[in-house]
């Protein structure tokens, strides 16, 4: 198996700033949920469809590497990926660039996919993945 890259972009706005001047800790993974959001509502697993089926994404767990600071009006680009599947588990690593290229922040993000009615992980089903990019590769599981 294999992950389609998806890519957003955006513009760093005064709302996201601190009082140092530069995007606030938390806001990173705040700009990275929007471009999860973006991604999945590309790929035709919207918010419409969560409320649908009762099921969806949660993040179980995330480690984030802030390399360099951002700053007001600059532009970034938030490349999206899944890495790997481990049964109920799916891991996404999202990278931060500048508009230089730079690396800003980079995360791994652990995800389940959850079922809002009896509040367990439950196995996603193939609209999901498709939604994230996931590509069977042939011969592979």
């Amino acid at each position: 198996m294999r992950f389609r890259e998806f890519e957003y972009q955006l513009q760093i706005k005064e709302h996201h700033l601190d009082t140092f001047g530069h995007v606030n800790n938390a806001v990173y993974l705040e700009l990275f949920e929007e471009a999860r959001w973006e991604m999945i509502t590309e790929g035709k697993y919207d918010l419409q469809e969560i409320k649908a089926t009762k099921q969806g994404p949660v993040i179980l767990e995330v480690n984030v590497q802030f390399k360099r600071e951002l700053v007001n009006r600059e532009y970034v680009k938030i490349i999206s990926k899944g890495t790997k599947v481990e049964g109920k588990i799916m891991y996404l690593e999202q990278k931060m660039f500048k508009s230089d290229g730079s690396l800003a922040c980079q995360a791994v993000f652990t995800l389940g996919f959850m079922d809002l009615k009896s509040r367990k992980l439950i196995f996603p089903p193939i609209a999901w993945e498709n939604a994230i990019g996931l590509e069977k590769v042939e011969g592979q599981g």
